[in-house]
């Protein structure tokens, strides 16, 4: 079942989420290197690129909702990316809590309120990437109709007809 909004070819989805599931994680890389080191430079790093990995997830995030409603009801697809999607809503809420909370802060500094939500909220997106990956590797949603191991290039004008996997 192909992607609904797509960019030269691929689903726009899978490509904007590498951006703030990266900057999420790296922010929580510099909450650990700011609770090991005491650096006020780590506190700021860590509010900096959870700001602009929130931002990036609700942009991700809208062409999950886009590429979502495109799943037949009924299935265990659209079960999979509703707990997905959902799942990835309070992720965005954990984030964004410890966000308010170090704004509130001199120097960005973390409360220990705002750091169990950041480490809460990367471990449940390491739970809403795996249900993501459930959807694209085991239901086939986002996979193109004309995907196997020997398919055109998507930017191929011809690569848009169905062609059998595998083929």
């Amino acid at each position: 079942m192909e992607s609904r909004a797509k960019a030269m070819g691929h689903g726009i989805h899978p490509i904007l989420i590498v951006f703030p599931l990266g900057l999420l994680a790296t922010a929580v890389i510099f909450d650990i290197l700011y609770l090991a080191t005491d650096r006020t430079s780590f506190q700021i790093s860590a509010a900096q690129t959870m700001g602009i990995g929130i931002l990036g997830g609700l942009l991700a995030g809208l062409f999950g909702f886009i590429d979502w409603r495109g799943i037949p009801a009924g299935t265990r697809a659209k079960r999979i990316g509703a707990a997905h999607g959902l799942g990835n809503v309070v992720v965005l809420a954990l984030f964004a809590a410890s966000w308010f909370q170090r704004l509130a802060a001199t120097n960005w500094d973390p409360s220990a309120g705002a750091l169990i939500c950041s480490f809460v909220g990367i471990a449940l997106a390491g739970v809403t990437g795996w249900l993501g990956g459930e959807l694209v590797e085991r239901l086939g949603v986002g996979v193109s109709d004309g995907a196997g191991v020997n398919a055109p290039s998507s930017l191929r004008r011809s690569a848009g007809r169905a062609r059998a996997r595998g083929a």
